[in-house]
């Protein structure tokens, strides 16, 4: 289009049309082209005003933390608190300005505020608590339950920690000639040689083992597998009506032995200075044989004298009902208790 132009302008100049030459239309051409400026082209789109120019805000300084201020230990905290949460320890304090002239009146710091000496919280002592003492349940062979131990006493004794606390075997019932059919020997050589405690036992006694037949070994079995008693025969003696040992025969069970606790009574307290004897059989059926209350005799006077007295008279002989705290039938209906205390007293 623009070379149309100047093709017109040159023929209004006065040249004829057709008469232009090669060479003049080529040197018009490039003419024409070094002329041309580039025009934009408008736009519709208006251009963005620049926003203003924001003035950044001041940053503001952090605030200096306060010093801590040292707080003098509380009564209430522990020593243990104290190790595991230590204290700050607090700054000195900035020395005051001194004004000119006023040396001579002024005094340190150090005079004027002496540093608190940090004092250790003593440590609150252990206070031993109290052993309830056992109540003596005393002659008439019944047990309050309200003055009943809270924890099973159980005692096991072996040696001798001190000789001057057990009872002599010299002073066994009866005396050395005396004449003995069930208290065998061997059986009163057993009973000595345990080691007594002088008091240790207050109490002896009887029970029945509500069957027909049977004998330490069995009832010991009995005791340990199906009662599951870790010491196994609850009682100290046994005596036999003649089915499974001897009519009669005294057997010794390991409490005595081991001078340890019977299990024979309702009643940790009371199996704890109660010695238990038991006679084989029934007795809510079948009468004790004679050979079991002569033996029964034999073992009660022998025990009463190695054990020695309690309170300047011999031990208390009781039967199961009369001093167990429920109730029972034993030592049976068909034992005579008027023959054990006319026999031992009370």
């Amino acid at each position: 289009m623009l070379l149309a132009v100047l093709l017109g302008a040159a023929f209004c100049a006065g040249s004829a049309p057709g008469q232009l030459s090669e060479e003049d239309k080529k040197a018009l051409f490039l003419k024409a082209r070094q002329d041309i400026r580039p025009v934009p082209r408008a736009s519709a789109t208006p251009r963005p005003r620049p926003k203003p120019t924001v003035a950044p805000k001041p940053t503001p300084r952090p605030t200096p933390k306060p010093e801590p201020t040292p707080t003098a230990p509380s009564d209430e905290s522990s020593a243990d608190e104290e190790r595991e949460s230590p204290r700050e320890t607090p700054l000195p304090p900035k020395p005051r300005p001194t004004p000119a002239g006023d040396d001579d009146d002024i005094i340190p710091l150090e005079k004027e505020l002496p540093k608190p000496k940090p004092t250790a919280t003593p440590r609150p002592e252990a206070r031993a608590t109290p052993t309830p003492k056992s109540p003596d349940p005393g002659t008439t062979g019944t047990t309050d339950r309200t003055q009943r131990p809270d924890a099973p006493i159980v005692i096991e004794k072996s040696g001798l920690s001190d000789e001057s606390g057990y009872q002599p075997p010299k002073s066994s019932g009866g005396g050395w000639f005396k004449r003995y059919r069930y208290l065998t020997p061997d059986v009163r050589r057993a009973i000595d040689r345990a080691p007594v405690l002088k008091g240790r036992w207050r109490y002896i006694v009887i029970h029945n083992s509500g069957t027909r037949q049977g004998n330490a070994r069995i009832f010991d079995n009995y005791h340990r597998r199906v009662r599951k008693m870790q010491n196994g025969l609850a009682y100290h003696f046994v005596i036999g009506n003649g089915r499974s040992s001897g009519d009669g025969q005294v057997e010794i069970g390991s409490r005595w032995t081991r001078q340890i606790n019977g299990g024979h009574v309702a009643s940790d307290y009371l199996n704890n200075i109660a010695l238990g004897i038991c006679l084989v059989g029934d007795l809510n059926r079948d009468k004790p044989t004679p050979a079991q209350l002569a033996a029964l005799a034999e073992l009660v006077d022998y025990l009463r004298g190695r054990v020695g007295k309690h309170k300047g008279a011999p031990v208390a002989v009781r039967g199961h009902k009369q001093i167990n705290p429920k109730p029972t039938d034993c030592p049976g209906d068909r034992f005579d208790l008027k023959w054990l205390r006319k026999r031992f007293g009370y």
